[in-house]
């Protein structure tokens, strides 16, 4: 092994750099044996989320975010660009309603896509489209939350 602290050199400079990755893979290789596959080991309404919320940033641009980057290209151009982009939300999107489909019901995990497409929605109009802040966004929020609440209570919801 080189000794990188000895040594003021590129190649001590290119050993520190070798060892500390050396270091980091061994560091992650000891934990993902620990835990299995960290994927595996993720609670399924967690992975359902994080899973839905990747899904609804693509799905969100696909969406409107053509409307500001091809407003001078051809329609086609835009429809077939948004497909493309489509694409990748639904690689995403499908496995999170297999994954928490058993363990929300249907219509629960609709209105937490709905939660997420809102909570997606919101920052990609302010920085990305450059809309204006409303309190019409606060309005819909809480008329999810309230959405959120009935299609929640009564109903458990399983590991």
């Amino acid at each position: 092994m080189l000794d990188w602290r000895k040594r003021g050199t590129v190649a001590g400079h290119r050993g520190r750099v070798v060892f500390e990755i050396q270091y980091l893979a061994s560091s992650i290789q000891r934990l993902c044996s620990r835990n299995r596959l960290l994927i595996l080991c993720m609670n399924a309404i967690t992975s359902t989320i994080l899973l839905l919320v990747a899904s609804n940033c693509f799905m969100t641009y696909a969406w409107y975010g053509q409307l500001k980057s091809m407003s001078h290209k051809p329609l086609i151009i835009a429809v077939l660009a948004s497909w493309g982009v489509a694409f990748f939300e639904y690689l995403l999107q499908v496995p999170a309603n297999r994954i928490g489909y058993g363990h929300l019901t249907l219509p629960q995990l609709k209105m937490l896509q709905e939660v997420i497409t809102l909570t997606v929605f919101v920052p990609f109009s302010i920085y990305i489209m450059r809309q204006p802040v409303k309190l019409d966004f606060l309005w819909a929020s809480l008329c999810m939350c309230g959405a959120v609440y009935f299609m929640f209570r009564g109903t458990p919801v399983g590991n």
